[in-house]
């Protein structure tokens, strides 16, 4: 037990005792304000803020195209649906792939007979020319017939290899985790491929990797650059710090302003992109009264504290700031060094005693 709390213990044991030997009709008597569990607040080092509006982005992001000309027969996913990394998203017709690869197929087999042929052929001149039974034209010849069939034997096979791709661009799939954002065709749609350009298909983006995207002026990059640290603040007061600031290294010609991106952890932290949010960047050093929110009262739209004085106890209002984890910013109220109670409900059973009549 602190020190503090275990000087306090005997009057609370007295107190109840005594309590406990009136009779009904008695008034109760509070215990004495010091009794009470206190706080003392005083003001930390901190950095000074700066905040500016940004732009919640996904970091991966992509628009998939189509890559042959083909018809829409499947489309598993609608809009908002999550995907797992290899899950079909698009799948079309394969009817002339299909006919195209068997057609390569067979344009293989017979590159292949032609290419043994000749290869067969020309060994057989190789082996007599070296006895003199043929002419260097002959043989020369018998070699340039095997490698011209060897030549559109790989003709043929990179043909098949190409068309094997096309095939492979009839089912498109989820290159990574995430949720479909978009979907910019139906089923029984015919698309191409080009040109002028790839006819978009679907849109994903995943949520487990976020950042935020700020346009700052050019007069405060030099303190960003220097604490290189920032948080975003949400709607409800909690902050998220970014694990990573990077400035870009030129400024826009229009605005004359930078672009600062946030990376932020992974997790649920309640933001999607496209949303506007609050960034606060450090730009020096300040000292900040920060608040438990366990000891915080709220009264509608105003806010304060239990202050434990001399004279008793007293609800003062405050002026809050920014909320800071489990805590929050003072601006104005309360001083540094003062006492707060830890309990607002056990300091409020203490007014309501005194206000009935009860000496403290």
């Amino acid at each position: 037990m602190p020190r503090k709390f275990r000087a306090l213990a005997p009057a609370l044991v007295l107190g109840l005792l005594a309590a406990c030997s009136r009779s009904p009709g008695e008034a109760v008597v509070p215990p004495s304000p010091h009794a009470l569990a206190a706080i003392v607040v005083h003001a930390e080092n901190a950095h000074d803020e700066q905040a500016w509006d940004g732009v919640v982005e996904a970091v991966h992001e992509a628009v998939i195209s189509a890559q042959t000309n083909a018809r829409v027969v499947e489309l598993p996913h609608d809009v908002n649906d999550a995907v797992r990394k290899g899950d079909v998203l698009v799948r079309f017709s394969d009817v002339e792939q299909q006919s195209a690869r068997r057609a390569a197929q067979a344009q293989i087999a017979a590159a292949q007979a032609a290419y043994t042929e000749a290869d067969a052929s020309w060994r057989r001149f190789a082996e007599i020319y070296g006895k003199g039974f043929v002419s260097k034209a002959q043989f020369d010849a018998e070699r340039a017939r095997r490698d011209a069939a060897q030549a559109a034997l790989q003709s043929a096979q990179a043909q098949s290899s190409q068309i094997g791709q096309q095939l492979d661009y009839t089912v498109l799939r989820a290159p990574y985790d995430g949720i479909v954002t978009r979907r910019y065709v139906q089923v029984g749609e015919a698309v191409q491929a080009g040109p002028p350009a790839p006819q978009p298909l679907i849109a994903l983006a995943s949520l487990q990797d976020l950042r935020v995207a700020v346009q700052v002026p050019q007069s405060a990059i030099a303190a960003i650059r220097r604490y290189h640290a920032a948080s975003v603040v949400l709607d409800d007061g909690r902050r998220v710090a970014a694990t990573r600031v990077t400035v870009f290294p030129y400024a826009d010609a229009q605005t004359h302003s930078f672009t600062v991106r946030l990376e932020l952890p992974g997790g649920d932290t309640g933001l999607y992109p496209g949303m506007t949010v609050k960034v606060a960047f450090a730009s020096g050093k300040t000292k900040r009264l920060l608040l438990p929110l366990v000891a915080l009262v709220q009264r509608g739209e105003l806010a304060g504290v239990y202050v434990l004085g001399e004279h008793g106890v007293m609800l003062r209002q405050l002026r809050l700031g920014h909320r800071h984890g489990d805590r929050i910013e003072v601006l104005a109220g309360l001083d540094d060094g003062e006492r707060i109670a830890a309990d607002p409900a056990a300091a409020a059973r203490w007014l309501a005693a005194q206000r009935r009549g009860a000496t403290p």
